[in-house]
């Protein structure tokens, strides 16, 4: 029989004077926390600032010492831990999937254990597997070991979506990732926060992700809150030097028409670029294997355009080649301004471009990563 849920929505969640301690020092102090019903709330602060304790302490995974958590006024101290858990959606950084169990088996052991019969478990795994942009027919049946480390992450969230939980607590989920890789799955995760709205706390070290994600923003530091508020409050009204430092504050002077893109490009790796004669279900293994998300096709030394592995896994025919179905890409040269690559960028809705040195590629743009660093 499926557990009663004890929440069908999040109004708000509060955490009062929440504190736990090891030894004799304070992993949390005294937090006083409010999270609003609807929102993405990021943790943030430096290593041992107690943002990943004070999120394991809404599930209870760690049990506060002082204090007391409420979410729609219930405290989680007087609820069973397992079923506390089961309204909420965790997902890590290294996901914990099952190697022994397929993608499938992975997505749906909860609804197992909650007692759902196969059909309807099986439908349900379809359809999040479709939702989070991975085939059903083609990953199924297939095992961790056997996607890449972005494939891996889009299950974790499947998995966790799977009871369709009102909250989410997710911890630094795309911090293992390369930063192409890592740009891409938080756009998306961005279209699938608005389509699912939900109630999210994200923990992460990386504050260009905070900027790009949060409506909110909580700051922490040796356990204890320093500020919160939205982005452009931490930005232009930073609390203390401490918080002006992890955003940057001084990033708002910089004069953008005095940068080149050789400033604010990214190295270029080998791993992205894929032959034009690669027949598509053949660049999916490569890419897989490679941990790539968006790949650059190649004829000899002259670029063709850009793939993603979204878009080849729509490729249902080995007939197809690369250089059929590569969509165009920005160039731009190292010497060209970056006001200008903006320009460019922002006309066609890209984010990525690549940079290339005659024929030589030595770089890649991400736009959303150059304006964090110009605010």
């Amino acid at each position: 029989m499926q557990t009663e849920r004890l929440f069908e929505r999040i109004d708000s969640i509060h955490l009062e004077g929440i504190t736990k301690k090891y030894g004799h020092g304070f992993a949390v102090k005294d937090l006083d926390l409010e999270i609003q019903g609807g929102e993405l709330l990021i943790l943030i602060g430096p290593s041992g600032s107690g943002k990943t304790t004070a999120l394991r302490m809404i599930n209870r995974m760690i049990e506060q010492d002082a204090g007391t958590v409420t979410i729609n006024g219930i405290n989680t101290k007087d609820a069973d831990p397992v079923r506390l858990r089961r309204n909420m959606g965790y997902v890590i950084q290294n996901i914990g999937l099952f190697p022994h169990m397929t993608i499938g088996e992975n997505i749906g052991l909860v609804p197992k254990l909650e007692g759902w019969d196969k059909e309807r478990i099986k439908e349900r795994v379809r359809t999040l597997l479709e939702f989070v942009s991975l085939p059903p027919d083609m990953f199924m049946d297939r095992y961790p070991r056997q996607l890449s480390g972005g494939q891996q992450q889009r299950v974790g969230l499947a998995r966790a979506m799977a009871m369709d939980p009102p909250l989410f607590l997710m911890d630094e989920p795309f911090g293992a990732l390369d930063p192409i890789l890592r740009k891409q799955l938080q756009k998306e995760f961005l279209k699938i926060k608005n389509e699912i709205n939900r109630t999210i706390v994200f923990v992460t070290h990386d504050i260009e992700e905070a900027l790009v994600l949060g409506d909110r923003i909580a700051i922490m530091n040796q356990g204890e809150l320093v500020q919160v508020g939205p982005p452009e409050e931490l930005i232009f009204n930073p609390a203390n030097e401490l918080v002006a430092d992890i955003v940057d504050t001084q990033r708002k002077f910089k004069h953008m028409d005095t940068l080149k893109v050789k400033d604010l490009m990214s190295p270029f790796d080998e791993k992205y670029v894929l032959e034009g004669r690669t027949e598509t279900c053949d660049a999916v293994d490569v890419m897989t294997e490679r941990d790539l998300e968006t790949a650059f096709v190649f004829e000899g030394e002259r670029l063709i355009g850009q793939v993603t592995m979204v878009e080849l896994m729509k490729c249902r025919t080995r007939s197809q080649k690369l250089s059929d179905v590569a969509r165009p890409v920005k160039i731009f040269q190292p010497t060209d301004s970056v006001a200008f690559a903006l320009s460019e960028m922002k006309s066609t809705g890209e984010y990525l471009a690549i940079v290339m040195n005659s024929n030589d590629p030595i770089g890649i743009l991400i736009s959303d990563e150059v304006l964090l660093k110009l605010i």
